[in-house]
């Protein structure tokens, strides 16, 4: 998805999709994949077959790498799919899920869980959302410095949670706590 939006980015910031897939040696097809995200992200705009860059896009690609990875955490956690994910690695006993956990997770979603764990994955590692032990083969929580007025050994919540209970099942209760906020908030926006 970054290099299309680069490639966007050299064009000008707008270019028809069809000629944009030509340049990297795609099938169209093959490339309204990483449009559609991108644009699910906001990062940019498509209408009659062109692409056009968002101003968020355009600050996207101006940032440090510090400042990319900044900007796609902050919008990968405004998805339905990474906010599922991170409520449940917040609730899970042990604060962590296993790969099969991750994958019951996305297919609570619409996409194909075992096309798209492992990219799901590493998103949220570039993004520092959550870190990937592949020896083990299960997500964790990023390693936080602990703050001088959390107690040891205490962890915050997500923001806006006001106590969290730990679950038997993180990725049911996960799913259904994002979707009912989901439903009370009107989102129906894409997951991820």
């Amino acid at each position: 998805m970054l290099g299309l939006l680069v490639l966007l980015n050299d064009h000008k910031g707008s270019e028809d999709v069809a000629r944009l897939a030509d340049d990297l040696d795609l099938e169209i097809d093959e490339i309204l994949p990483a449009c559609d995200y991108a644009q699910a992200l906001g990062l940019l705009k498509l209408a009659s077959g062109r692409a056009t860059l968002t101003d968020t896009g355009k600050k996207l690609l101006a940032g440090s790498i510090r400042e990319r990875k900044t900007i796609l955490r902050d919008l990968l956690k405004r998805t339905t799919l990474y906010r599922v994910i991170l409520r449940a690695l917040d609730s899970a006993p042990e604060q962590r899920l296993t790969e099969e956990e991750l994958i019951r997770l996305i297919e609570f979603t619409t996409a194909p869980a075992d096309d798209y764990a492992q990219n799901i994955i590493n998103w949220g590692r570039y993004t520092e959302l959550f870190r990937y032990d592949a020896a083990q083969r299960v997500v964790l929580p990023v390693r936080t410095r602990p703050s001088a007025r959390a107690p040891p050994g205490s962890r915050p919540g997500p923001p806006g949670a006001s106590g969290t209970s730990r679950s038997s099942d993180p990725v049911s209760s996960a799913y259904a706590d994002a979707s009912s906020r989901d439903e009370a908030a009107g989102f129906t926006g894409a997951g991820a």
